[in-house]
């Protein structure tokens, strides 16, 4: 079996490759796909480097040719969404489904998120939901990976308050079971090895908290009490502007934390554990070990 991965020089990418090379009983081949294919190895840790299974692969997102010389004779992608502007990620996303459609790629697990929902405020919410709709109608076998927001991805807003005592975001009474980055690579490698479930699997901590209880969970890892403050929207905003955060991420930002106060990530659910037998690590147990 030939399993190909996007984004394979990234941390989320770059782990899901690890796992498939050193899987016993693994495929044959995984196709390391990156814009930088020699940066590669660099990427891998030194068991799947050595495997003797992985093949780096120049594919861009922004290159269909190159994309469907990457994908020939594919069995399973694992397609890790591109990042950035939401406009551009389309055209990217839709280039790589096309890519996988000519080349009769028998099944597309797609890294989405829980919230892909196109009525979602969250920028990226219409990103997910659009390529999922692109997957069903693409002719290719497809497992939808929704995972919650990355408890890695938070941290810009929790590793903060572990120095001054105040968790300040615009997160209102909204519950968020937020995910580790390992947990979700752990699922798609998971996914890429079994048939195409045809459906989408929610990834997802285990417990939904409150921004109350994420101050609560920073108190132990600090020391110190932290109190959670629910600032007004704009002024995050202008917080963000204020310490040269680019324009398209405080606008991301915002949009995800008006998704969060909409409660469009507090469901919690057993796939982590399903897919891998572990049970999925805690805020604590990610930012714990940071710290």
């Amino acid at each position: 079996m030939r399993i190909a991965v996007t984004g394979s020089t990234g941390t989320l990418g770059s782990q899901v490759v690890d796992l498939l090379a050193t899987t016993v009983g693994g495929p044959q081949e995984v196709l390391a796909l990156a814009r930088r294919p020699q940066a590669v190895p660099a990427a891998l840790g030194p068991a799947a480097s050595a495997s003797g299974v992985v093949v780096p692969v120049h594919a861009d997102y922004d290159d269909p040719g190159s994309l469907r010389a990457a994908l020939g004779g594919v069995d399973v992608l694992v397609f890790v969404s591109s990042d950035g502007e939401a406009a551009r990620m389309l055209v990217q996303h839709e280039n790589v489904v096309r890519a996988a459609s000519a080349c009769g790629v028998g099944h597309v697990v797609y890294l989405s998120g829980v919230d892909a929902d196109l009525a979602s405020p969250f920028c990226y919410a219409f990103t997910n939901g659009f390529t999922e709709r692109l997957l069903v109608e693409s002719g290719c076998g497809f497992s939808f990976a929704r995972a919650s927001l990355f408890t890695e991805f938070f941290e810009a807003f929790l590793r903060p308050a572990l120095r001054s005592g105040e968790l300040r975001v615009p997160a209102g009474g909204g519950r968020v079971a937020l995910v580790s980055r390992a947990d979700v690579g752990r699922c798609l490698a998971a996914l890429a090895l079994v048939p195409p479930s045809g459906r989408h699997h929610d990834l997802t901590g285990p417990e939904a908290l409150a921004a109350e209880g994420l101050a609560g969970v920073l108190t132990g890892i600090a020391g110190i009490p932290v109190s959670y403050t629910d600032v007004p929207a704009r002024v995050q905003v202008e917080e963000l502007a204020g310490s040269g955060e680019d324009p398209w991420w405080t606008y991301a930002y915002s949009s995800m934390f008006a998704s969060v106060r909409e409660g469009r990530w507090a469901a919690v659910s057993g796939e982590v554990f399903r897919l891998t037998g572990r049970v999925p690590l805690s805020v604590a147990d990610v930012v714990g070990r940071a710290a």
